[in-house]
């Protein structure tokens, strides 16, 4: 975990963080009481149908977005270690995104957010300019006595599909947010002395699968504070990925994204799989 600080200029941000303009489209979608008078939502057919029967409505298509500068560090040309400037600038970068997206549900009402994709991608503006976008379905639960909130009073939020978020409520479990981890390390070169040596042999190049190794590590590693910080019993729907970005060709990133869930009762009966054959070519 990363320490986040940084805020919107308040000279261009409503009281909520979140633009004028969307606050006042937020505002209208409301309605009146506790009625949505609108919903927008990017759910496919069967995930909106699901998650009404799981007692969620949906609210609104919710966004946040953040275009990061990433700064610039130096490594040691034959050692391997963590760009913690960039490590922290590529996690920071993503929980802006988070945390405004998290407002324009909390604008709505909401008590989660499913469905959520949090993408990054260059911009034509400058080779170490990254735009993060984070979007989702704001939801709020028909069942008023129940609270799907996290311990810090937020709306959850998690990445899985409308159907898999049916299939973990019917288990008795929740989810109480995305956690992730991230971490930008540089791999060591090989000095041109080591590189003859191995030119004609089959061998593990065991500095480079120890730094590799050491990277995911410190990227898991912080998922699994994340998901302690909000008292989760366990994680699920892990995904790591690995990107280069604009960096030098042996500095990479390594980022991991998961749901993690809590139980909302002691029995967790699982229904029993069906068989569904699809009419699809």
């Amino acid at each position: 975990m990363f320490d986040d600080s940084n805020q919107l200029d308040a000279s261009t941000t409503t009281p909520h963080n979140i633009p004028t303009h969307g606050f006042e489209r937020l505002q209208s979608m409301r309605g009146e009481g506790g009625h949505p008078r609108l919903f927008t939502s990017d759910l496919s057919v069967n995930e909106f149908l699901l998650i009404k029967e799981a007692g969620f409505e949906p609210l609104g298509l919710v966004v946040g977005c953040s275009i990061y500068h990433t700064g610039y560090q130096v490594a040691g040309w034959n050692q391997s270690q963590e760009m913690t400037v960039l490590s922290q600038a590529m996690y920071h970068a993503r929980e802006l995104a988070m945390s405004r997206m998290e407002e324009e549900a909390d604008a709505l009402g909401a008590d989660g957010i499913v469905a959520v994709r949090l993408t990054a991608k260059h911009t034509e503006w400058g080779r170490h300019l990254i735009e993060f976008v984070a979007i989702g379905t704001a939801v709020y639960a028909t069942d008023r006595q129940a609270s799907y909130r996290t311990i810090h009073g937020k709306p959850f939020t998690s990445d899985l599909s409308g159907q898999d978020f049916w299939t973990l409520l019917k288990a008795g479990y929740r989810p109480v947010g995305m956690v992730m981890g991230s971490c930008v390390y540089h791999i060591a070169y090989q000095g041109l002395r080591q590189r003859l040596q191995n030119l004609t042999k089959n061998i593990e190049m065991a500095d480079f699968t120890q730094a590799l190794y050491d990277a995911r590590e410190l990227a898991i590693e912080r998922m699994q504070q994340e998901a302690m910080h909000l008292q989760a019993e366990g994680i699920v729907g892990v995904q790591i990925s690995e990107g280069s970005y604009s960096w030098d060709s042996h500095i990479i990133e390594f980022f991991v994204v998961g749901t993690a869930v809590v139980p909302m009762r002691s029995d967790h009966h699982i229904p029993p799989p069906q068989l569904v054959l699809s009419l699809n070519e």
